[in-house]
């Protein structure tokens, strides 16, 4: 009997703006492992890291990569196993809570306090306010805002008023931070000792390993300068990193990619990283160095869009399906080459041929979403940012100034590992352009 396409889950599997949640097995049936064409065993080092080499001390570790290229994806891989290894893991994304564009040290703190509470609450481990209620109530009285909290109160509750009070208004949030500033320690000794030792505490005597924070959503700090000069992620996590570290649980920070070019990024791994280099998740390698197909990688790229389609249907009968989506497997190769192994563009460029049409998509209706895709990207690029793009088709890497890394957020440039390490290209969609291929015949 063949198998019909159900065009509205297929549709809500290609939104690329959906995060997989591996502990939710219709999202789990969608998952591919890339590790293996990725160059690196990530989820598995972070959780080693925890599992086996330090489960009864604190370990702070820092993840980073593009934004889209599937860290979010991974995170919750590793909350899972974790999970299954006996810990209680508390997964969030800090955008949620915090503006991106303006963050201080206070804020991520509370914020972890916030919602470490919220998820014991959720299994009926409750957290005293203790320090927190007197602090409430002094930034109630300093804003002339009343925080009212009685004493059996929780503790997220308190720090979601303050946080709905001023996440909307720059000049109350102002005032608040010149207040917590001075007590940044004294809040994070109240978070060790009333919040995650407690935890710790009450988690290990129901026969549970530990408690695992994950943060992500960090890697979207904004990197505008502040009035010291520095940039805001360069603030947070270099120079106030060692109070980042501090907390007394196994934390996972997500990074700014820019930071790992910094010439810092030695102080950033002492301070932040506890001496241990932050860990990069580079793009699917789904091309070599010379510019032809990486055949392993091409693969598993075909199959997170069959499976995405026919999740259902075994690995190896989905190839007999590629023409129920597209008009030939020439189109799907094309689909999975021009990504450049970005799973967010690859999901964004499918997600725009369902808008203009039913499957399967025509080698034409693809074109037409990629000539889109590519003038969106050329419309970004400055004049002088086209010398720096040339530079990297010679090169094949980067350096650590601050316009490389612009390339690099701006998706122009993709990293990829290889047994001979990092290397970096630009992105396929800006190799077809005139611009690159008349440049490349002068050459």
């Amino acid at each position: 009997m063949k198998t019909k396409l159900n065009l509205s889950r297929f549709f809500k599997a290609c939104n690329p703006s959906k995060t997989l949640v591996m502990g939710d097995s219709s999202d789990k049936q969608y998952y591919i492992d890339f590790s293996d064409v990725r160059g690196c065993k990530i989820v598995e080092e972070l959780q080693r890291t925890i599992v086996r080499i330090s489960p009864d001390e604190p370990t702070c570790q820092l993840f980073t990569g593009h934004i889209g290229c599937g860290k979010s994806t991974e995170l919750q891989r590793l909350k899972a196993e974790l999970e299954v290894a006996g810990f209680h893991v508390v997964y969030f994304e800090s955008s949620q809570d915090l503006d991106m564009a303006d963050i201080d040290v206070s804020d991520i703190l509370l914020s972890v306090a916030r919602q470490v509470s919220v998820s014991l609450e959720a299994i009926g481990i409750k957290i005293k306010p203790g320090y927190f209620a007197n602090l409430f109530k002094e930034i109630g009285d300093f804003l002339q805002t009343p925080i009212e909290l009685s004493t059996q109160a929780e503790l997220s509750l308190g720090i979601a008023k303050i946080t709905a009070k001023t996440k909307d208004s720059p000049q109350l949030r102002t005032q608040v931070r010149q207040y917590l500033e001075p007590r940044t320690n004294s809040i994070l000794q109240a978070i060790n000792e009333e919040v995650l030792d407690k935890a710790v505490e009450q988690l290990k005597l129901r026969g549970q390993e530990g408690l695992v924070v994950i943060i992500d959503n960090l890697d979207r700090v904004d990197m505008r300068p502040l009035a010291s000069g520095r940039s805001q992620p360069e603030y947070l996590f270099i120079d106030r990193g060692e109070q980042l570290r501090r907390l007394k649980c196994h934390v996972v920070y997500t990074i700014p990619l820019a930071l790992i070019f910094s010439s810092e990024c030695e102080t950033l791994k002492n301070r932040l990283g506890g001496g241990i280099a932050p860990k990069v998740l580079p793009m699917v390698l789904v091309r070599q160095r010379d510019g032809s197909d990486y055949e392993p990688g091409m693969a598993l790229l075909r199959q997170l869009v069959l499976a995405r389609a026919f999740p259902e249907v075994p690995w190896s009968a989905r190839f007999g399906l590629i023409t129920e989506i597209f008009d030939q497997p020439e189109t799907l190769d094309r689909l999975c080459r021009v990504s450049g192994g970005h799973i967010r563009n690859l999901l964004g460029l499918l997600y725009s041929c369902l808008q203009r049409q039913d499957p399967p998509f025509s080698r034409e209706s693809l074109e037409a979403v990629v000539q889109d895709y590519r003038d969106d990207l050329l419309l970004a690029i400055e004049e002088e940012e086209w010398q720096l793009l040339y530079e990297v088709v010679i090169q094949q890497s980067v350096k650590g100034e601050s316009e490389y890394q612009r390339l690099l957020r701006s998706m122009f440039v993709f990293e990829y590992r290889d047994p001979l390490g990092r290397w970096f290209g630009i992105s396929p969609a800006l190799a077809e352009t005139e611009k690159v291929l008349a440049w490349q015949q002068k050459k």
